[in-house]
């Protein structure tokens, strides 16, 4: 299952990174409700974005405690 993690809200869009540092933008309207920047969504072999709330980044990309 592929990660993406929310680095910013640009407008209507959430512009998100992946492990290779590929951005994407995404619009808000597609998002999982609680999703914001460092919020980590899978997304799921049907297309679907999934919220993983048990993970979430900092703005650098590294791992809160």
């Amino acid at each position: 299952m592929k990660q993406l993690v929310i680095d910013r809200i640009d407008g209507t869009f959430a512009i998100c990174v992946d492990a290779d540092q590929k951005y994407f933008a995404i619009e808000i309207a597609e998002l999982p409700a609680g999703a914001a920047p460092g919020s980590v969504l899978a997304i799921t072999e049907e297309g679907e974005l999934r919220l993983e709330p048990s993970k979430k980044e900092d703005r650098k990309g590294k791992k809160k405690r």
